[in-house]
């Protein structure tokens, strides 16, 4: 993820990429000032500004402090911070190796702590639903939230093949085994009714980690 966001930053013309970069140092800057900092035009700054704004990269504020036509300044957009590099998975490997020095047990326990934060986090979501494509699809709905890049299939046999295309937590699983094993109890937990098999891992060389779900006979949606 973050190798990719540092890619599409840099895959950026050369212009805009200086200009987020700019806006990203200053925080915010008038066109003028942009224009001045990067050494073109005003009208060349506005027009990819423009570009910028429509695809929320950049983003504005009017200020009217006197009669006059107001004061607009430039500031980055919500969808620029993705362009931006971060370390979140390297310190946080950083920490568990701390703790795993410390004791062991505990890196085991905080796994175990987030698998059941997330169950009773989506399990609430999946308790209105009776159907179980309904509640697979809610499923990978979550997941996708969550960064895996998340859809499902069904195939004619009835097995449901649900697919996490992303590792949202890629660093930490290269280095802990625990992270993979909290993620199939943690889908074992909230679909009781079927049998879970993960048959495609990323970490074993697998373009993605897909499961094989399958609805045991009888079975219908937990009581």
């Amino acid at each position: 993820m973050e190798g990719s966001a540092r890619t599409a930053l840099a895959e950026l013309p050369a212009t805009r990429r200086a200009l987020l970069v700019t806006l990203r140092k200053r925080g915010e800057a008038r066109a003028e000032e942009l224009a001045a900092a990067l050494g073109v035009t005003v009208s060349a700054v506005r027009q990819q500004l423009a570009t910028l704004e429509a695809a929320d990269l950049v983003a504005h504020r009017d200020e009217r402090p006197g009669p006059g036509r107001p004061r607009r300044t430039y500031l980055l957009g919500s969808a620029a911070e993705a362009l931006f590099p971060k370390a979140y998975g390297e310190l946080t490997v950083e920490l568990l190796s701390y703790v795993d020095d410390e004791d062991p047990a505990l890196v085991q326990r905080v796994f175990e702590r987030r698998r059941d934060a997330r169950v009773a986090r989506v399990a609430a979501r999946l308790a209105p639903l009776e159907d179980f494509d309904a509640r697979v699809a809610e499923l990978a709905r979550s997941l996708d939230e969550d960064g895996y890049l998340a859809d499902f299939c069904r195939d004619d046999d009835g097995t449901y093949r649900l697919t996490e295309h992303n590792c949202a937590i890629l660093a930490v699983a290269q280095r802990y085994g625990h992270a993979c094993a909290s993620e199939i109890s943690f889908l074992r937990e909230l679909l009781p009714e079927a049998d879970v098999k993960r048959v495609g891992h990323i970490l074993a060389g697998s373009h993605a980690c897909v499961y094989e779900l399958r609805l045991r006979d009888g079975a219908g949606a937990p009581a």
